[in-house]
């Protein structure tokens, strides 16, 4: 598969789901309640998505904004592990690997980043 049809998908995924948190769905306010979690951070979440799905889109900024939204999706496979949730927790660790996945396969642009960020400090 390639990687641009790779990013989009990832981007679809993230751009619903945090919509859904921006736009305070019914659903998504039950969930962060039943996890026990404060509203503020449900939106935080939500912009944390939808950023790193505009990131997704960017070229120059897609494997860094993939492996940022790996290591958010970690977060979210503890609290469906921790809570039992086996059907989300299998949703959570797909979307986890696709991420990624993508992000391992543009190493090397996330090391070129870094390195240029290092340098205009």
């Amino acid at each position: 598969m390639s990687t641009r049809i790779l990013n989009y998908i990832i981007a679809l995924i993230f751009f619903a789901s945090g919509g859904a948190k921006l736009l305070s769905l019914p659903f998504e306010i039950e969930a962060f309640a039943r996890w026990g979690y404060p509203i503020e951070f449900m939106y935080f979440t939500g912009v944390v998505e939808f950023v790193g799905a505009i990131g997704l889109l960017i070229p120059r900024l897609s494997s860094f904004a993939s492996l940022c939204l790996a290591f958010l999706m970690l977060g979210a496979i503890g609290t469906h592990l921790v809570h039992k949730e086996w059907l989300m927790l299998a949703v959570a660790s797909a979307i986890a690997l696709a991420a990624f996945w993508r992000a391992w396969s543009g190493r090397t642009e996330v090391t070129q980043l870094l390195v240029t960020l290092r340098r205009n400090k």
